[in-house]
């Protein structure tokens, strides 16, 4: 995983659920997460899949990822060639999905934030610079702990990679 990302930002709104990210009437139909990333946010945003380019971000207000515990919702989002979420704040068992998955995301004040606007990410540092209005984000760190389980590929790969878990 990378630790710094560049891409344009793509903003929906608060409370997006995970039936939004992707319908669970899916959920039988394909377990190809390429296949299935096509209604990404169809329901809010038909045709969304289209406007993507490897490498963007998708930005939230608060309580993103709220409903249901499906892994499909983050898997789909990375399958589509999103490089990390942006929200204000996140339902906790999303958060916890996508860093299993390996899937970046970053807790910080996106009300400066506009569809399309370029963006800069550091994990690391903790910081999204917004390129087109030039102001830098402060965003809330990841334990070390999380950075590693996302730089192993997520939850899954860190557990094969050191046998267990390892801090």
């Amino acid at each position: 995983m990378q630790t710094q990302m560049r891409g344009n930002a793509h903003v929906f709104g608060k409370n997006i659920n995970t039936d939004y990210i992707i319908s669970g009437k899916y959920k039988f139909k394909s377990t190809d997460m390429k296949d299935l990333s096509t209604h990404l946010m169809e329901d809010i945003r038909p045709g969304f899949h289209k406007e993507i380019k490897n490498g963007n971000f998708i930005v939230g207000g608060e309580n993103f990822g709220m409903g249901s515990s499906r892994e499909q919702a983050p898997l789909v989002i990375q399958a589509a060639g999103i490089s990390a979420v942006l929200a204000k704040s996140f339902a906790r068992i999303f958060f916890r999905n996508c860093i299993n998955v390996g899937l970046p995301v970053i807790e910080c004040d996106t009300s400066k934030i506009e569809e399309g606007d370029e963006l800069f990410v550091d994990l690391e540092k903790g910081v999204v610079v917004n390129k087109t209005k030039g102001i830098e984000i402060k965003a809330v760190a990841l334990p070390p702990v999380m950075v590693k389980i996302l730089n192993d590929g997520g939850l899954a790969e860190h557990f094969k990679k050191y046998g267990g878990f390892n801090l």
